[in-house]
């Protein structure tokens, strides 16, 4: 009897349980899981990619309502729904959420790069001016907005998110987004990643946009990045590695 309690005893003291017949309780994180990620589906090509389809007309995407959205925006079908489910968790904590920017293709983004590198940077050389575009916006056949999976909200200002209301809405993604599948994809630049500087306003569907951008670097090269103005600098910027991947490390490679 006593040699038996002296065993319950160093059992107890390393160990905390001895008990097989009781089950640990495992508290599980309600972050979004890499393994949930489906295969690479049918329809991805590498037109789909660089934004060369009408989304308008496609099944797989659907117009954001207007009470979350300040203009007409389109998105794919599971990134709304999983929004839609953020946005009313958000609420319980009186934090609103809004889209300002959603799916964009090929020649949505082409205009807005022309007009910034023949009209607002016109002045600068043409290896700085693509530079400067690049602070903020992406070249066409690069932008993560050709997917359907990528959107931003409440503001496109930094700044905004540094105070107020504003910094209560950044604060509660931080913690919150990942839940559903929502991350931030340019972070601060402080640790080493490359590319386009942080928008704390810009968030990705991991489940979907992690598959896009395998697919990205597997089937599209500097080669394909052309029709538009400064498109040579494409390669000479090495605009696949250094922008296209320069994401958050968090979601490179979930």
């Amino acid at each position: 009897m006593f040699k038996l309690s002296i065993k319950l005893f160093l059992c107890l003291f390393f160990f905390g349980n001895c008990n097989p017949s009781k089950k640990e309780k495992i508290t599980k994180t309600k972050s979004f899981k890499v393994d949930t990620i489906p295969k690479t589906p049918k329809y991805l090509t590498k037109n789909y990619v660089l934004g060369k389809f009408n989304y308008t007309n496609n099944a797989d995407f659907v117009l954001v309502p207007k009470e979350v959205s300040n203009k007409k925006i389109y998105l794919r079908k599971e990134v709304l729904k999983a929004f839609l489910k953020m946005k009313r968790a958000a609420e319980k904590n009186n934090i609103r959420f809004k889209i300002i920017s959603g799916t964009r293709n090929f020649n949505h983004q082409k205009r807005i790069w022309n007009y910034k590198w023949n009209t607002k940077y016109k002045n600068l050389p043409p290896l700085k001016r693509a530079k400067k575009i690049l602070e903020f916006s992406s070249m066409p056949s690069t932008s993560r907005h050709h997917w359907g999976t990528d959107l931003d909200i409440n503001s496109l200002n930094n700044t905004y998110f540094t105070k107020g209301k504003g910094l209560k809405e950044y604060h509660w993604l931080l913690k919150n987004a990942s839940k559903f599948g929502f991350y931030q994809v340019y972070t601060s630049k402080k640790n080493g990643r490359t590319g386009y500087h942080e928008e704390k306003w810009h968030w990705t569907y991991l489940p979907l946009s992690s598959i896009y951008l395998k697919y990205y670097n597997t089937h599209v090269t500097l080669n394909d990045i052309t029709d538009f103005k400064g498109a040579a600098f494409a390669k000479e910027l090495n605009i696949i590695k250094n922008y296209v991947n320069g994401i958050n490390p968090e979601i490179l490679n979930p």
